[in-house]
């Protein structure tokens, strides 16, 4: 039996793990053999970290979006124990999935997997940024053209965003408001897939992709006396957001997991000075080692989101070894495929 693939777009921030994990667990619930497949412009991720850390049979490519790294995802979604939906998500910048992905697979790999429309997800307060006049030009160019190809379009975080345009469909990973009945739809679906083709500038778009410099760090932290993975996670995101703030420089992500013995946290902000969402263990128990995770993504040139995170990883009270560190703008995107004609 052909595993449904439902790939899970949107913006950076728009909350597409925090729905795949949400939807995982009810598919789990069922009874339903799941998998989930993280991307990204490089290692270290928050987001895989946090699906392994929920149990979850999971998968990773880096160095590239799906479409660049084709081959690998077709690679990584073999190596899953026969799933019954496989939920992926691309990188948060990446656009032209319908003609990169979806139809390459539709016409080259048929028999591989059932696809599900393609969702994208729209956080409502990123939408009315992006979408208003002054907006950044990249940015907005990134965000319309996601929008542009979605087969299904949800707007997230219902949960703390109640008013949404009249006609979008409303989805809260945190209450479930509208899981079950997005779930319904992209699993029984039987319309047409990937329908919509992008008159997509590939120059432009990867100047917009390039104007987001990126970070993503681990180190490993000893304290000389026990802090709370929150202890720990919290200082160094609040340093980042008023260091860039303060420098008037653009976070477009900023994602901190702190992992101890007794547990992890996580904690996220879309924007500077935003009150950070976490989750994770708040009552696990102090300790003096610690795993930190970052992941940033900023307009900002990647030398100086370096030296912002240096700043804030200098704990007064213990001792920081950075394990690996990437920090670059991305490489424009050369999709292995490109099929534009409906298939």
């Amino acid at each position: 039996m052909q595993p449904i693939l439902v790939l899970v777009g949107g913006f950076l921030g728009a909350g597409k793990t925090s729905l795949m994990l949400a939807a995982a667990a009810r598919l789990r619930a069922s009874g339903r053999r799941v998998g989930l497949l993280t991307n990204d412009q490089a290692g270290e991720l928050v987001d895989s970290a946090l699906v392994r850390a929920e149990g979850f049979e999971s998968g990773e490519i880096t160095g590239g979006c799906f479409c660049c790294r084709f081959s690998d995802f077709l690679a990584a979604a073999g190596e899953f124990t026969q799933p019954d939906v496989l939920l992926a998500e691309p990188v948060g910048s990446c656009a032209d999935l319908a003609a990169t992905v979806i139809r390459p697979l539709q016409r080259l790999y048929p028999e591989r997997f059932r696809i599900a429309p393609l969702t994208v997800l729209v956080d409502p307060r990123r939408a009315e940024q992006l979408l208003a006049a002054g907006a950044d030009p990249h940015m907005s160019y990134l965000f319309r053209s996601q929008l542009a190809e979605a087969d299904i379009v949800c707007y997230t975080k219902a949960d703390l965003h109640p008013v949404t345009p009249p006609d979008g469909r409303r989805l809260s990973a945190v209450t479930g408001e509208g899981l079950d009945e997005w779930l319904h739809e992209v699993l029984t679906s039987t319309d047409a897939v990937g329908r919509r083709t992008l008159d997509i500038d590939y120059a432009l778009y990867a100047d917009a992709e390039a104007a987001l410099g990126w970070l993503n760090l681990a180190a490993d932290f000893r304290s000389r006396r026990r802090l709370t993975p929150a202890a720990v996670a919290g200082p160094l995101l609040d340093s980042i957001d008023q260091d860039l703030t303060r420098r008037e420089l653009a976070i477009a992500h900023l994602k901190v997991l702190v992992r101890s013995a007794s547990g992890w946290v996580k904690a996220g902000i879309c924007e500077n000075g935003q009150e950070p969402l976490v989750d994770g263990m708040l009552d696990a128990s102090p300790a003096s080692r610690h795993e930190i995770l970052l992941n940033l993504r900023a307009c900002a040139d990647p030398v100086l989101l370096v030296t912002v995170a240096a700043v804030g990883l200098a704990q007064p009270d213990g001792r920081v070894q950075i394990r690996s560190r990437a920090a670059f703008r991305p490489a424009p995107p050369r999709p292995e495929h490109r099929i534009t004609e409906t298939v």
